[in-house]
């Protein structure tokens, strides 16, 4: 399945969908390819066969930035503006969201895989927020998601000198969670993912829920959303297909119930 003039490829395999940002020659995000995240984010949230979700890029760029011609041609204004409403809601995706960096990952890319809860990436991934360079500075969350990935003092260093870090220094600093051999990436998302879509769906969301309350607003309230969670997960059929799963010694099989 493909979405918006093929800005953003489909692809379902059991529980997990793949998103693929399909925008040459560097999957630049214009206006059209942040219309196209955020229809697609917003429908697979409300999807009960969509457990999981991988977004990745087409060949070699995750994503490289803002589209210039995008900028050029309908305003700065207006992209910063769509960018500020559409992350935000990626951010909030109440199932797990896996990115899978497979090579430059750059300004506004960067900050759509921090969006993510997990990110993965292949060896020949580069990461970076260049927007200095250009009188500017991150606008759709770099400044908030990056020191809470890397710390204060990495995301500073980052985002005063606009350099670029390699994969392997992304994976030391906790931007990433592991770094691939390129060829192998693909496989190992795609384990990662299966696993997970295995896992009770209302427990990932509660327990997706339960750790953004405790980053964002510290952890009383962190507390306060995995305690309510757990009374409410408790008493659900998944809940209890998992205890017996164990007394009888198989797989459970979650239904979101």
């Amino acid at each position: 399945m493909s979405t918006s003039g093929e800005l953003l490829r489909e692809q379902r395999e059991g529980f997990v969908t793949t998103l693929t940002i399909t925008h040459p020659p560097v999957n630049a995000m214009s206006v059209e390819l942040l219309d196209a995240l955020d229809e697609a984010f917003s429908r697979l949230a409300g999807d009960e066969g969509v457990r999981v979700v991988v977004l990745t890029g087409e060949g070699m760029f995750f994503s490289a930035g803002a589209d210039l011609k995008s900028v050029m041609s309908t305003g700065p204004q207006a992209l910063v503006a769509r960018g500020r409403e559409v992350y935000p809601r990626i951010a909030a995706f109440p199932k797990p969201l896996i990115a899978a960096v497979n090579g430059l990952c750059l300004g506004g890319g960067l900050e759509l895989a921090l969006c993510a809860d997990i990110r993965l990436c292949a060896e020949s991934a580069k990461f970076g927020q260049p927007e200095i360079n250009l009188g500017i500075i991150p606008g759709w969350g770099g400044t908030q998601r990056l020191p809470a990935a890397i710390g204060a003092q990495r995301a500073a260093e980052l985002i005063y000198s606009g350099r670029q870090m390699r994969a392997k220094e992304a994976a030391e600093a906790g931007l990433v969670l592991r770094a691939y051999p390129d060829d192998e990436l693909r496989d190992q998302v795609r384990n990662l993912a299966r696993g997970l879509a295995e896992k009770p769906p209302l427990a990932l969301a509660a327990a997706k829920q339960a750790i953004a309350e405790g980053l964002a607003s510290g952890p009383g309230e962190g507390y306060r959303a995995e305690g309510e969670a757990m009374e409410r997960l408790s008493q659900t059929r998944d809940a209890q297909e998992g205890i017996m799963a164990m007394f009888e010694k198989r797989r459970p099989r979650f239904e979101g119930r």
